[in-house]
């Protein structure tokens, strides 16, 4: 009966009224890049002290899940994870909307999290105080073999170009270590300069290393950005059916993963989608599709990654230990309203919980006609959106999204820096997302490496506490399955071909041709060497704690791209590529990088609003490849005041933010 009212207390109408608001403006904060949960929910909190408890929390909790939802929407549509939860959306989910699946994509994504949204929220209603005593079983050596288990994913993510998905892997956990050492506190590889002091933000990090190749690339052609259907069919909900059906076991799979996962506090939802996606990719009949536009992919990562909103809360409410910095801006908000933390909190202040749960779980619900209405419109819009306007909007969002993160515009500016460097590794075979992989996985995997080996030092046993441990065992189990899995497959597959080839062989008995010189991977591998030296020489004056991860990852490195050098040495020069009409822009895409750039030196010294109204302009007029009327141009400029001007306001006014002034504003 008391369940009963809890349920009731939930669905009033202000309550209701409050899930919807919060799902919705989630959602938009969430597909904005830079616009993170964390930043939604603790610019609301003093909002909700004026409001009962169980309300406020009903209020944050569907911003949170909203925004983790969000997330998927720039991931699909620009290749930008809205939030790091949507790493591994942009895997398949890009490449999806690239062929015109944009709208299936978005739809699939969005039955995904709500029920991975559902199952964490019914395990936290359902499983709380058990299940948190299952976070106090993860040491630091577990976290380490779990950040390990995440990186076996880029073996996936590089088939036939794994030795440069290892170094990208590599440079990513190199650059995961500048600024202040997690254990030990040594200050590593910051140049002298106090704006690496603090290391590289991760989320703007992914807006460069993802975003900006796109942005630079969409003005490479004049084709369209996205492919347009003729038969547009809306949101292919039965088409989405069809393939949750088909996918039953990785909705359930994934979800189970996203909850287990959010349970452990720190490892989060992107170390849970990408878990997710490399279960997903094990598992499946057709694991080779995977990074091409795989409908599965999309559907692991975000049902995994809503699954731990709810996952989450576990440790937060029975034990005071937030998973997620999200969860740790809501856990003070509990605290200023005199709510104890505890297990004693669902006896004791039970009806706040549960009515906290219930709202949760019908926040998931209505999360469902929000983000198909919103998914649908948002994929018709960036389609017919020409590209003189969707250059400079995307671009004027990564600028704004990195700024926002702390106020700092030395993040814009390492998120531009980082951005061309990728692009420019892309264009030669280093993909970014195994780069991001290490950056993103790189501060969990030292912090447990190194306070493993501490304890293990201490108690006379550095191998039983790496290997001794039951979790850690399984894991590690994981992991290889995971890494040897499609070798393994690949193997099978060549010996049931064996018979074929052996007749071909015999019908023509001239040999195979050897893949060409690749000249450019020489000079980045040799490149690579130099940083991995010049790494290596500088942990001389570390700690032993503050230089084992290092000293290991330049090692690595330096092994990796001798080993890519080895592999060219006598093999033929590459023959010249015959000429691609259209033939890419040069002119427009170094126009774009050079636009970029001084966009992000200038913003501090002219002022936010005039810099980016100024490169919002310019970068019409580079993306333009037909020649524009005035009447059209008045329209986009009007348009490039309105989008400067209105953020311009929502941030300084609404948000409070610290925006540049400079010398003209």
């Amino acid at each position: 009966m008391a369940t009963l009212q809890y349920l009731l207390d939930a669905l009033t109408p202000f309550n209701l009224v409050l899930a919807l608001a919060g799902v919705v403006l989630g959602t938009v904060i969430g597909a904005l890049p830079g616009l993170s949960a964390t930043m939604a929910v603790a610019i609301l909190v003093p909002f909700t002290f004026a409001m009962a408890p169980a309300s406020g929390l009903i209020a944050l909790g569907a911003i949170y899940t909203g925004a983790i939802y969000g997330g998927a929407f720039s991931a699909i549509l620009v290749n930008t994870p809205g939030t790091p939860s949507s790493i591994a959306t942009t895997f398949d989910g890009y490449p999806m909307a690239k062929r015109g699946d944009g709208g299936l994509a978005v739809t699939l994504a969005t039955l995904a999290s709500v029920f991975g949204g559902l199952v964490g929220a019914f395990t936290l209603l359902l499983l709380a105080p058990p299940l948190a005593n299952v976070a106090l079983s993860f040491g630091p050596t577990e976290y380490f073999w779990m950040a390990i288990f995440g990186l076996t994913l880029i073996s996936a993510l590089s088939v036939g170009n794994s030795i440069k998905g290892l170094i990208g892997g590599c440079l990513g956990l190199l650059l995961s270590t500048i600024g202040v050492a997690v254990v030990g506190g040594d200050v590593r590889f910051t140049m002298d300069t106090q704006m690496l002091l603090g290391g590289i933000d991760i989320t703007s990090a992914l807006i460069g290393l993802f975003c900006i190749p796109v942005i630079i690339d969409l003005v490479a052609t004049k084709t369209p950005h996205l492919t347009v259907l003729q038969d547009e069919r809306g949101y292919r909900l039965g088409e989405a059916f069809r393939i949750a059906m088909a996918s039953k076991f990785n909705f359930l799979r994934s979800s189970v993963i996203g909850t287990a996962v959010g349970i452990l506090p720190g490892a989060g939802g992107s170390i849970a989608g990408l878990i997710a996606y490399s279960e997903a990719r094990r598992t499946s009949k057709h694991p080779e599709r995977f990074g091409t536009g795989e409908p599965n992919g999309v559907i692991a990562t975000e049902a995994s990654n809503n699954a731990t909103v709810g996952g989450g809360f576990i440790p937060t409410l029975v034990l005071g230990i937030p998973g997620t910095p999200p969860d740790a801006i809501i856990l003070g908000g509990l605290l200023v309203q005199g709510i104890k933390i505890g297990p004693s909190l669902f006896n004791e202040q039970s009806d706040i919980v549960y009515t906290f749960m219930f709202g949760l779980l019908i926040a998931t619900v209505l999360m469902l006609p929000v983000g198909l209405i919103m998914g649908r419109y948002a994929y018709k819009s960036i389609v017919r959106v020409p590209k003189s306007m969707l250059v400079p909007a995307v671009a004027f969002l990564t600028i704004l999204g990195s700024f926002a993160i702390h106020s700092n515009v030395h993040e814009t500016q390492m998120m531009v820096a980082l951005g061309v460097l990728a692009w420019v590794l892309q264009r030669y075979g280093f993909a970014p997302s195994p780069i991001v992989l290490g950056l993103v996985l790189g501060q969990i995997a030292e912090q447990g490496f190194v306070q493993s080996y501490m304890i293990g030092s201490a108690t006379g046993g550095v191998a039983a506490m790496f290997f001794g441990r039951p979790i850690s065992m399984a894991i590690i189990a994981f992991a290889l399955l995971t890494l040897l899995y499609p070798l393994f497959m690949t193997l099978l597959k060549r010996r049931g071909l064996a018979k074929a080839a052996d007749d071909r062989a015999a019908a023509d008995s001239a040999p195979a041709p050897r893949p060409p010189r690749d000249l450019p991977a020489i000079g980045f591998a040799a490149l690579f060497i130099a940083m991995g030296v010049l790494a290596y020489l500088q942990t001389g004056d570390m700690s032993a704690m503050g230089s084992v991860f290092p000293t290991a990852v330049a090692a690595a490195m330096i092994v990796l791209s001798i080993l890519l050098i080895a592999m060219q040495i006598g093999r033929p020069p590459a023959p010249t590529a015959p000429e691609i009409e259209p033939r890419p822009s040069t002119a427009r895409r170094v126009s774009v990088v050079v636009a970029l750039v001084a966009w992000s030196l200038l913003m501090p010294v002219v002022g936010f609003f005039v810099t980016s109204l100024v490169s919002f302009v310019v970068l019409i007029a580079i993306a333009s490849f037909d020649r524009l009327t005035p009447k059209t141009w008045a329209v986009y400029v009007i348009a490039a005041v309105v989008i400067v001007g209105s953020f311009q306001l929502l941030m300084s006014r609404v948000l409070q933010l610290m925006m540049p002034g400079g010398l003209l504003f």
